[in-house]
């Protein structure tokens, strides 16, 4: 049963993450639409909503011919171009569509060849996928030019361009001037901030940001050698492919954004980088429109109003965010971290940084999923816990589990769910944080079941519907209460 509230609040968000979970049909046209149509919202009372555009249809609605519900996820065998646009951004970010060469990949993800690809994304977005990694290309190198005094040729090649040449002929085609003069335009801010290992860029955020209360979340849950949380900073190890180094993020409100200081080793992998520390802070969510709705809730009002700006954090690494969700079932939050410790000292590589509290690499899953059950349980972890991290390790690693920001979250905790030791519980904790599901919700949880009066999963399950589709910060709100 569809709530009539929360469709609405979605379809307002034409957030990409609800396309195909349902359809509106709006009385006033006759025509149904999916909720990441881009024609003016219809008033709420023109609007019913509906599971199926099948459901819609026999309710005499017709299609529309903008958003095209055929192409919704899950309902045709080509799927939302949205959500096909959004997934190549992410490879592109990781650095697998390097001049088109990971479409096949992505194209087979949702079950259509890369030339109708071409075109569905050519048709829906106005540009090409080509035309759209060439304009991310230079956004990133024209803030390396402005913020950095990282070489011209060193910024080509961390921007993905596969020459110097190719590079300079972009930047002056579609911005009129050779790279070099953005370089002397740039104020000394770059000189100011930027040491001679490492670069600092600026992601920003719409405001406000609970910067305090996203650094205490992650300070309670930091892993000891891989990560280190200051009074005003974050900071961790890194290992993106072959390359490894640190980065530092501090807050700069004055900006409404973050400051990332990055070694110059992670340069060739900073479009990943920047991605993954997009997702950890949750820096693409919405403080507005998820406040509003919350605030409607006198559970939940208290919190939002002392805590504008809250953020889900997400997860910089999703394979390392699964073991330690893992690790966190039926224990403290603490008592999880100081095993997570062990974990990462007896599976990561050490590496070495300027700072002691940084001296190791999150372990990686071919390692993991090599080793016994008794090796993981020396550790201190229950055999069928370490059962668990084991066949977790193997389906990530043999890429039948996906735990990134562009997964699919209803097949990522379907596929979850089938590894044995893992329940609803840590799907929905994993969606929530790895691939960053705004309504995400583990009912299970028994915090939030008694911060609702003690009552059982299935009943917190019903009384969460109203938090929809904001549920993974209506929990976050429900912990920091507490």
């Amino acid at each position: 049963m569809i709530d009539d509230r929360v469709a609405y609040k979605a379809m307002a968000s034409r957030d990409p993450r609800f396309d195909g979970v349902f359809f509106v049909g709006v009385t006033s046209t006759g025509i149904y639409c999916r909720p990441i149509c881009t024609v003016k919202a219809p008033k709420q009372e023109n609007c019913l909503f509906f599971e199926s555009a099948e459901a819609a249809e026999k309710a005499s609605f017709r299609p529309c011919l903008r958003c095209r519900p055929e192409l919704a996820p899950g309902n045709a065998p080509v799927d939302s171009a949205h959500r096909m646009a959004y997934l190549i951004v992410h490879r592109i970010n990781e650095g697998l569509a390097d001049d088109g060469a990971g479409l096949e990949e992505i194209a087979a993800e949702f079950g259509v060849s890369s030339r109708q690809l071409r075109r569905i994304v050519q048709k829906e977005l106005g540009v090409s996928p080509i035309e759209l990694l060439q304009t991310r290309r230079l956004l990133l190198a024209k803030q390396l030019l402005t913020e950095t005094k990282l070489p011209v040729t060193e910024i080509a090649f961390a921007s993905g361009f596969s020459s110097l040449r190719r590079f300079n002929d972009a930047f002056s085609t579609h911005y009129r001037m050779p790279p070099t003069r953005l370089r002397k335009e740039a104020t000394e801010h770059a000189a100011q901030i930027n040491a001679a290992d490492t670069s600092t860029l600026q992601l920003s955020y719409r405001p406000p940001y609970d910067w305090e209360g996203t650094l205490n979340f992650l300070r309670g849950r930091c892993i000891r050698d891989v990560e280190w949380v200051t009074e005003d900073g974050y900071a961790r190890t890194v290992r993106i492919g072959k390359h490894t180094g640190w980065v530092r993020v501090k807050h700069a409100p004055q900006e409404n954004a973050l400051m990332v200081e990055f070694t110059h080793s992670l340069t060739p992998v900073l479009p990943a980088l920047l991605g993954r520390l997009r997702n950890l802070f949750d820096l693409a969510a919405r403080p507005d429109l998820i406040a509003e709705h919350l605030m409607k809730d006198d559970l939940l009002k208290k919190s939002v109003e002392t805590h504008p700006g809250l953020r889900v954090p997400g997860a910089f690494d999703g394979f390392e965010m699964a073991i330690r969700a893992i690790l966190g079932q039926q224990i403290t939050v603490k008592a999880a971290t100081t095993i997570a410790c062990r974990f990462a000292e007896a599976f990561g590589e050490e590496i070495r940084t300027p700072f002691p509290e940084l001296s190791r690499l999150s372990p990686l899953a071919a390692k993991v999923a090599a080793a016994s059950i008794d090796e993981v349980a020396r550790l201190g972890i229950v055999s069928a816990r370490s059962a668990s991290i084991i066949a977790l390790a193997k389906a990530y690693h043999s890429g039948s589990l996906q735990l990134d920001a562009g997964s699919n979250p209803e097949s990522a905790m379907k596929r979850l769910v089938e590894l044995s030791g893992i329940g609803q519980w840590t799907a929905h904790y994993i969606a929530m944080r790895a691939l960053c599901w705004p309504d995400a919700f583990p009912k299970e949880d028994i915090a939030v079941r008694n911060k609702l009066g003690g009552v059982s999963a299935k009943q917190a399950e019903a009384m969460s519907q109203t938090w929809r589709p904001w549920r993974s910060y209506a929990v976050l709100h429900i912990w920091r209460s507490l």
